[in-house]
């Protein structure tokens, strides 16, 4: 582990003196960070939706467990050397690629490889699990917690200096392989809000859309809190250095 982070400093260290000799255009600052996070959205939830809609009931939870985690871990491998301070810029991108392209993705990407009645049976991989007000403290409490535990694997391995670590993509995916296998009949793990609009604006399903943004959110502003205060080393935190 030592060796590795060695060598992760390293390559952190020469691709900032190559910024600095070479500052990045506009290009790289906002256009391309923003199509990144289209593309890689637009295959995490494809992928997601496709392992939900054709899921055997014999396999439970594993195929999208699986699905998801290895999305997320060849994503996060992907876009790892992308600009992170345009976050609002991001989730732009990631709501208009449901905005725009929806109704496309729903006619081309899904019917290609999904037949009608399974994608009606599946409400469009739509999260219906939540039914009734009896449910909805788990519900929330659940998409807090997962959404918490999945940032700060990323926060901490490839954010905080400290703890950055090359295996970060491979971490993130077994996390959110294991929090699906944990909470998937819980609350679907949904994770991300942009996973939950999709569907939704595809099926006109809004039926406690509104837990699916602010429990992700709030898990993710906890996480957050969370490296900034008290996890993170003293070039990450704000407090106590």
């Amino acid at each position: 582990m030592e060796v590795e982070k060695i060598e992760l400093n390293e390559r952190n260290n020469a691709a900032q003196l190559k910024t600095a000799a070479h500052p990045p255009g506009r290009f790289e600052r906002l256009i391309q960070p923003c199509l990144a996070e289209l593309v890689g959205t637009t295959f995490f939830v494809f992928i997601g939706c496709v392992s939900v809609i054709e899921n055997l009931e014999a396999a439970g939870r594993l195929q999208p467990a699986l699905a998801h985690g290895l999305a997320v871990a060849v994503m996060v491998a992907c876009m790892a050397e992308i600009s992170e301070w345009n976050i609002i810029f991001k989730m732009i991108s990631q709501l208009c690629l449901f905005c725009k392209q929806g109704f496309c993705q729903h006619d081309v990407l899904f019917q290609v490889m999904t037949s009608k009645a399974k994608y009606m049976n599946a409400t469009g991989a739509a999260f219906t699990i939540l039914q009734s007000h009896d449910q909805l403290g788990e519900v929330f409490f659940a998409e807090l917690a997962m959404t918490c535990l999945v940032t700060m694997v990323v926060l901490l391995g490839a954010v905080n200096g400290k703890s950055k670590s090359p295996l970060v993509p491979f971490m993130v995916g077994c996390t959110v392989l294991f929090n699906i296998l944990a909470g998937g009949d819980v609350s679907g793990t949904c994770l991300n809000p942009a996973r939950a609009f999709g569907p939704a604006l595809l099926t006109n399903y809004w039926a406690y859309h509104w837990v699916y943004w602010v429990g992700p959110i709030g898990g993710a502003l906890i996480a957050a809190a969370l490296v900034r205060f008290l996890l993170g080393d003293e070039k990450t935190r704000i407090i106590m250095k």
